[in-house]
């Protein structure tokens, strides 16, 4: 430890004893209910560092899961002070603890909405497609061939303008009447 015992200033001064938290009983602390003693005790001198991180693992897993989320990064965190990363991500890939970030107060929301963003986007670019193929299909039967010009036109066409076009390609004289 190389932190200084105490504050000294021109009217100032303060000493305090330090405790290096290695020689704390980590055992004692992982006795604890509350989950953060569990956490910190991954710091502190421990008998068995693997049992240690199952113990914290096994008592973060039952937590709820906003509290699980941050209870794990802190842990994460702690136990990399500790080298003991490797048995972390063994004991999680080991426990079944699912991290679903739809779940999270703040985000879930947020990612939930951005899903169902994406995916009417996608239905209306299916719905596109669907309306593009059929309008191709029913302009090659009626007129031959869709030119290079036509194709272009109607590659920039919304779905409610090819919806139009499908049903005027019936009536139409000619590709350069129904393209007008």
């Amino acid at each position: 430890m190389r932190m200084e015992s105490g504050l000294r200033g021109p009217d100032l001064f303060f000493q305090y004893g330090l405790i290096d938290i290695r020689k704390l009983d980590g055992d004692r602390l992982l006795e604890s209910g509350d989950v953060g003693d569990n956490v910190i005790a991954i710091l502190a001198h421990l008998r068995d560092d693997k049992e240690a991180v199952h113990r914290i693992m096994a008592r973060i897993a039952g937590l709820p899961v906003a509290e699980r989320e941050t209870a794990l990064a802190q842990l994460m965190i702690l136990a990399g002070l500790r080298h003991l990363i490797g048995a972390v991500e063994q004991e999680r890939r080991n426990m079944p603890i699912d991290l679903d970030i739809r779940e999270h107060e703040v985000l879930g929301p947020m990612i939930i909405a951005a899903e169902r963003q994406a995916e009417l986007k996608g239905e209306r670019k299916g719905e596109l497609r669907g309306e593009l193929t059929v309008l191709r299909r029913v302009i090659g039967k009626r007129f031959g061939a869709i030119p290079g010009w036509a194709e272009e036109r109607l590659a920039s066409r919304s779905t409610a303008q090819l919806e139009e076009l499908i049903e005027r390609v019936l009536d139409a004289q000619s590709i350069e009447d129904l393209m007008k």
